[in-house]
């Protein structure tokens, strides 16, 4: 039976199925707040309220700590326990230790949108069929990378281990530079290279700089939501673009006609995996110079590319210094590394570097410092030749197994580049159903419906589907992953 308080406690009680001392702070609280009156009211002795409830003593005494640190009562030395002087009672939190971030609650201006991360599961431990934006960990070079740091950390690097240029460790923004006028064409020298912490952040870093809140962007729909959740943050109202075989649709562009950014992935678009055609390439630059508007080049997994000539980044061909370029080392060293780059027009480096010294300092330095040292050594070149040779048998053993064991379920295309595959379905339900029973065994598989903008046409062709990766786990372990599906999911 539920404990009940009679007199100025009255409407107090616990009950059974829920922690007690969440239950007690959280009616405390509520009294508390609920009677601007009770300012400097006596509170029973916490010895005498666990009688009075029948609970733990102890139970209390973290109650009243808690409700003490808090501001909501106060003790007076020898006289016991009261309610503090609230003059502005603050406004009641939901129950729990998290604050709930509503999908319309604003402070100063629009918070991300919840509706943008209620359907991405973050995975953690080790990889597993079929993990997203995972490449080949199992081939990864321990030994030279742990031999690499040790290297930088019996240099005595005094150096070194203070906050750092801005824009990061020279050596390794040079390398940089090197490697995409190499590797990419670009036109680029150390000064412009901005070492990040990753892609979200260069996007972070971008919009803060050129855009304002209500500001408006376009963005691939469907497309990476973690892009998306940027300009959220920083309440840029985000305008979805679809995207079909040749990405981006951008004879769709005028039709946003106040857009002041694009960000775009034309190397290998997510989650489609479509590459930006060479005339649409120039279209959305035509477009940028017209409007003054900025393009994000997302170039996340550049370096997988299975068959033809890359296209040349959109930042190699612009004209009007229009495009910020953004790259990574996640997809050919480890997403842990947190380790990735921007490329800002050079007009711009200044004020890039004031907003990423106020966004968050440079990575460890110890990493950037290696990662140079990977680079100079070719071991880096070396290293992504292997990925792609394994990404590329990867995705062959998944399609060959998916056609021979699967294709009653959808057709799995031919993907030229990148780490992932989307197999298309028809509804919803089906795409829920197919994903849960694959959790259920331990097989990870991303919803399409994920990568939509909220809002976006439930009756738009192709919304469902499931997004497969396949660089993260050996070709025997995709095999037996794929008969593992067949043997759950329904036959035709």
């Amino acid at each position: 039976m539920p404990a009940s308080l009679p007199f100025e406690l009255t409407g107090l009680t616990l009950k059974p199925g829920r922690k007690l001392s969440m239950q007690l702070y959280d009616a405390l609280r509520e009294l508390i707040i609920g009677n601007p009156r009770s300012s400097g009211a006596k509170l029973p002795a916490s010895r005498e309220l666990a009688e009075m409830l029948d609970i733990s003593r102890n139970t209390v005494v973290n109650v009243y700590e808690r409700l003490f640190a808090e501001g909501f009562i106060e003790t007076r030395v020898g006289d016991g326990t009261y309610v503090a002087q609230l003059h502005s009672p603050p406004k009641a939190l939901p129950s729990g230790d998290v604050l709930a971030i509503e999908p319309q609650m604003h402070i100063g201006y629009r918070l991300p949108a919840a509706s943008l991360f209620n359907h991405h599961r973050i995975h953690e431990g080790a990889p597993k069929a079929f993990r997203i934006g995972m490449p080949a960990i199992d081939l990864f070079p321990f030994d030279v990378w742990g031999r690499l740091q040790t290297r930088f950390w019996r240099s005595e690097p005094v150096a070194h281990m203070g906050y750092g240029h801005p824009a990061g460790e020279p050596q390794l923004r040079e390398l940089i530079a090197q490697y995409l006028r190499h590797a990419r064409g670009l036109k680029c020298d150390s000064s412009q290279i901005v070492i990040t912490l990753g892609a979200q952040q260069a996007i972070m870093i971008c919009s803060a700089l050129l855009l304002c809140p209500e500001d408006e962007a376009v963005i691939e729909n469907p497309g990476y939501w973690a892009a998306a959740g940027a300009f959220s943050c920083l309440g840029v109202k985000m305008h979805g673009i679809g995207v079909d075989d040749e990405g981006l649709l951008t004879a769709q562009l005028p039709q946003i006609p106040k857009a002041r950014m694009a960000y775009v992935s034309p190397s290998c678009q997510y989650p489609t995996g479509a590459t930006l055609s060479m005339a649409r390439r120039m279209e959305l630059l035509q477009w940028a110079e017209e409007k003054k508007a900025w393009i994000i080049e997302d170039d996340y997994d550049g370096e997988y590319r299975y068959s033809g000539t890359p296209l040349t980044p959109l930042a190699a061909i612009d004209q009007s210094n229009r495009v910020l370029y953004i790259g990574s080392f996640s997809k050919v060293m480890y997403p842990g590394l947190r380790l990735g780059y921007l490329v800002a027009p050079k007009q711009l480096v200044e004020q890039f570097l004031l907003v990423r010294t106020m966004a968050s300092r440079q990575p460890p330095m110890n990493d950037q410092m290696a990662m140079a040292l990977f680079l100079s050594e070719g071991h880096f070149q070396q290293h992504s030749r292997r990925m792609r040779r394994a990404a590329l048998a990867r995705r062959d053993a998944l399609l060959e197994a998916w056609n021979l064991h699967l294709s009653h379920i959808g057709d799995m295309p031919l993907v030229s580049s990148g780490l992932h595959v989307t197999i298309r379905l028809p509804t919803l339900e089906k795409e829920q159903s197919l994903i849960a029973l694959a959790l259920s065994a331990g097989i990870e598989i991303t919803p399409l419906s994920a990568s939509w903008l909220p809002g976006s046409s439930e009756t738009q062709n192709g919304r469902y589907g499931l997004v497969l990766g396949f660089a993260c786990v050996k070709v025997p372990d995709i095999v037996l992953a794929v008969e593992t599906l067949k043997r759950i999911w329904p036959q035709p």
